[in-house]
């Protein structure tokens, strides 16, 4: 390379030999979770928040229409903005803009909402609920366990 060629490279933020990127198999691999009909989502807004449901129809670029369904779940159908939904890894295999009935039947099927329990992420929000819902003296007993698990712990480390 011609010395001038050099230096300008130096002092470029962006350099050729610095800024290369692997290539991927496919643009799309890197996403899984899409916004489809069947895909089990977790609302985190509004006034069913927590609860889950499934995403039924597509209306436009940022507004779907999702159910529980309302006895399985107490999400009635109704149309909310994407962006308060967290999409999870679940797809139930339904048509677009299927019937609650529908819905019911493939959700018993494949088992999904007991998939969906058994998940890390089912499991922490489940956590999280039950310390919200603790009483004052619940609160207590979590606090004497812990510093009785503590000073057995300390009693094991102290004795090797």
């Amino acid at each position: 390379k011609p010395f001038w060629l050099k230096q300008r490279l130096r002092h470029c933020p962006l350099r050729a030999d610095t800024q290369r990127i692997a290539p991927t198999s496919s643009p799309a691999a890197m996403y899984t979770r899409f916004v489809e009909p069947g895909r089990l989502a977790l609302i985190t807004y509004g006034p069913c928040e927590g609860k889950m449901c499934t995403i039924i129809d597509i209306v436009s670029q940022k507004r779907v229409v999702v159910d529980g369904p309302m006895d399985v779940t107490g999400v009635p159908r109704h149309m909310m903005p994407v962006r308060r939904l967290s999409l999870t890894d679940f797809r139930v295999k339904i048509g677009r803009g299927s019937r609650e009935k529908t819905l019911k039947k493939a959700l018993e099927k494949d088992e999904t909402l007991k998939k969906w329990s058994e998940t890390a992420w089912a499991k922490k929000l489940a956590a999280k609920k039950a310390r919200a819902n603790m009483t004052d003296f619940e609160r207590f007993k979590v606090m004497v366990a812990k510093k009785k698990r503590a000073t057995e712990v300390k009693k094991a480390l102290k004795k090797k």
